[in-house]
């Protein structure tokens, strides 16, 4: 079970991306972003003069068994979305799955979940099991999203339309191993220390955009029409949206995404200790 006012939700960070020209012959990776909670790749315009627009994204991934410590509570979540990434943005529309460690326990609690942010993430009632395959998908259409979830392992399935009058951000598709955070009855949160998930890989990654005429173009993390921004995870590395960290003790504490492959279809992320944050 997710803790109380656990919310899903990125730390802002500058989206610098490299100059180049729309539709380039290659696809554009960007040198990596450091995040105070985000690990994985989001894709981004080549231009900042020409914005994207996303209408689902997908990916498949093989729920990651956590390791807990007696003394040290920490969390993880595993998830596909929409929007979130630039600096301004206060929207974001995203599914997963989740592995926690209360600290009393070395028993992992494992859950699926979607969240339309700035709200809170709402709990799927699907039983995850370590090892699980899992199969997501956000699509959305004007102003309804539709989220999907497949465990492939335990063959449940969930799916749910949501429809909202809020302003969605859909300018950015996201492939995303976190450390969520925790958010008192203040509104004040806090980036929970990250749970030790081994390794994570994505795979069957795709995304597709809505161009200008109002046809649709699907691609990867490599695809001519977009680029790819690699985050990586870093406690202490990055002040991010909530203003503070967590415990000086997990500095260094965080987690780091490989390359990608040739199609672009896959990627893994791993968690890691003694990473070096970047100067305030």
């Amino acid at each position: 079970m997710p803790r109380p006012f656990l919310f899903l939700v990125i730390a802002a960070f500058a989206a610098a991306a490299a100059a180049g020209t729309a539709r380039a012959a290659t696809s554009t990776t960007i040198a990596p972003q450091v995040s105070s909670n985000w690990s994985g790749y989001a894709l981004v315009p080549t231009d900042e003069t020409t914005p994207l627009t996303f209408s689902d994204v997908t990916g498949t991934w093989k729920q990651p068994k956590a390791s807990c410590t007696l003394g040290r509570s920490s969390s993880s979540a595993f998830w596909v979305g929409l929007g979130g990434y630039a600096e301004d943005s206060t929207a974001l529309e995203q599914l997963g799955t989740g592995a926690d460690c209360n600290g009393n326990t070395t028993t992992p609690s494992y859950y699926a979940w979607w969240e339309l942010v700035p709200a809170s993430s709402v709990q799927i009632p699907l039983k995850i099991k370590p090892g699980d395959t899992i199969t997501a998908a956000v699509l959305v259409q004007g102003q309804t999203i539709t989220f999907f979830l497949h465990d492939l392992t335990s063959k449940a399935r969930f799916s749910k339309k949501v429809t909202t009058a809020q302003t969605l951000d859909v300018s950015s598709a996201e492939w995303i191993a976190e450390a969520p955070s925790d958010c008192g009855a203040s509104g004040r949160c806090r980036v929970v220390p990250l749970t030790n998930f081994g390794t994570v890989t994505f795979t069957n990654i795709a995304a597709t955009e809505t161009l200008a005429d109002g046809t649709s173009h699907s691609g990867t993390l490599t695809d001519p029409g977009w680029s790819a921004a690699p985050i990586e995870l870093i406690a202490g590395g990055h002040a991010g949206f909530f203003g503070f960290n967590p415990d000086p003790s997990e500095t260094g504490v965080g987690a780091v995404p490989g390359d990608a492959s040739t199609d672009g279809r896959t990627f893994s992320v791993r968690w890691a200790q003694n990473l070096t944050a970047p100067s305030q």
